[in-house]
């Protein structure tokens, strides 16, 4: 397609929403969304206290982020194409209210495992809901400029979110509890079922059957790769563990493609792809999440570790990057029809990259300013202008029947970026450290700034994808 567009019955399909009513349906979608988000963030600033409570070992205390990422990452394909199917209103619904009661049962934990347990109930809720929440969006949102204005909110919603819960995750470990990392979730939730239920109407479905087969390689798949990921992370490239769980992903991935060919109704339409600007779009969804991750580990750990800082004054120290991101996603809708996707693309892109290069410059003796301000403002710009283009893109044109499936895919390669970014820097900052001389502060600001070349490179890469993309009105 040569231009965004909506079609022709765009107008007529959203007269029905009210503006008081679209305003709650928006609010109820969004925080969802950020909940989901924060919920990625949140947890790392508690690892410490939740270590000393409930006796976790080094290797075991990964798992309180591995286990919700493993079950989000692997069943987000599934949970978009379920909602297409069985209704979004409906998954929605049933997803937030897991995922509220799971909080619920995590912050009560009193042991390692009943944690854990929760955290995995987290993902099979955030898998449910998340693509859904896009998926109700694009369908609720039809009238052209209302939709750009609810995917530029989305968009800021998630990129801010990351920030937002390093801050959320200080402000209550420090005056609360690790606990309440988890409890805060239980009112939002509980709020953002009630209105769903009263307020979001259910699109129209169509009689269908799940590709069982899809779902099952798909899933595997997705689950085998991100699982590799996480071992590279904390074993290395070269374990026998992450190779094997690389490979078998792979395999069944091609093998979930192939199926996706002749399905009838398949999970996955490849026609989503068929639209360069849509494919590329998804393609700068993976690899900007890779760059980005670098910030938000390799920083928070820079700020407690070398520099001194609290957790809340860690937390604080993104705020900047926060505020810009919201700032950038008020004004987005009225950027994107003057401009066009790709020049936002270009600008944002551009932006992410000199604040990571920015980042290669650090010391152990680096202040606040400007060496960690100004990268935070520019990749704030950056990730505001990069990514609400994306949403637009993929969203926009999307058929209704394959909204929740586009979702889906688009929080899949998002997450699955993120997982893969952190992986390959982890692997290239332990090994700039093993070859580096001096104090231990020294040796791990030299093993960061390594990982910001690499981090820098990759965000490089998703300059040349938007270079790619069609102009578009």
């Amino acid at each position: 397609m040569s231009e965004t567009t909506l079609p022709a019955n765009a107008t007529a399909a959203g007269q029905h929403v009210r503006p008081a009513r679209s305003g709650i349906v928006l609010a109820t979608l969004l925080a969802c969304q950020l909940m989901i988000v924060l919920d990625i963030t949140v947890m790392n600033v508690a690892l410490p206290r939740i270590q000393a409570d409930l006796g976790f070992d080094a290797t075991a205390l990964s798992w309180v982020i591995n286990a919700y990422t493993l079950v989000f990452g692997g069943l987000l394909l599934l949970g978009g194409r379920a909602g297409d199917l069985f209704g979004r209103r409906r998954l929605f619904i049933a997803g937030t209210a897991l995922f509220t009661t799971a909080s619920l049962a995590g912050g009560l934990a009193e042991s390692s495992a009943w944690l854990i347990a929760a955290r995995i109930a987290q993902g099979l809720g955030s898998a449910m809901a998340g693509p859904s929440t896009l998926a109700l969006l694009t369908t609720t949102f039809t009238e052209q400029k209302a939709r750009l204005r609810a995917l530029a909110w989305f968009s800021g919603m998630s990129s801010a979110g990351f920030a937002v819960g390093l801050i959320l995750g200080g402000l209550l470990t420090e005056w609360l509890s690790w606990r309440w990392v988890l409890f805060i979730n239980v009112p939002f939730g509980v709020a953002v079922v009630v209105l769903a239920t009263r307020f979001l109407r259910e699109p129209e479905r169509r009689p269908a059957r799940l590709d069982l087969p899809g779902a099952f390689t798909a899933t595997a798949g997705v689950a085998a790769i991100v699982y590799g990921f996480i071992r590279a992370a904390a074993d290395g490239w070269g374990e026998p563990a992450t190779l094997v769980s690389l490979a078998v992903g792979a395999v069944l991935v091609a093998v979930f493609l192939a199926i996706e060919t002749r399905a009838p109704q398949p999970l996955l339409p490849l026609r989503l792809f068929a639209d360069r600007n849509r494919a590329a779009a998804y393609v700068n969804f993976f690899l900007g999440p890779m760059a980005g991750m670098s910030m938000f580990f390799f920083l928070t750990q820079y700020l407690q570790d070398v520099r001194g800082m609290s957790a809340l004054g860690t937390g604080f120290a993104f705020l900047p990057m926060a505020l810009l991101v919201f700032a950038t996603s008020r004004f987005i809708p009225r950027v994107l029809p003057r401009f066009g996707p790709k020049p936002t693309a270009l600008v944002g892109t551009a932006c992410m990259i000199a604040g990571v290069v920015l980042l290669t410059q650090l010391s152990a003796g680096s202040g606040y300013f400007p060496l960690l301000f100004v990268p935070m403002i520019l990749m704030g710009l950056g990730m505001g202008l990069a990514f609400s283009p994306l949403n637009v893109i993929i969203m926009a044109t999307v058929p209704p029947a394959d909204a929740g499936a586009a979702g889906g895919v688009l929080q899949t390669m998002q997450q699955t970026g993120a997982t893969l970014g952190l992986a390959i820097l982890v692997t290239v900052f332990g090994s700039a450290t093993r070859s580096a001389t001096g104090t231990p502060e020294e040796i791990m600001v030299s093993g960061m700034t390594t990982a910001f070349v690499a981090s820098a490179i990759i965000a490089t890469l998703t300059f040349v994808v938007a270079l790619t993309f069609r102009r578009t009105r």
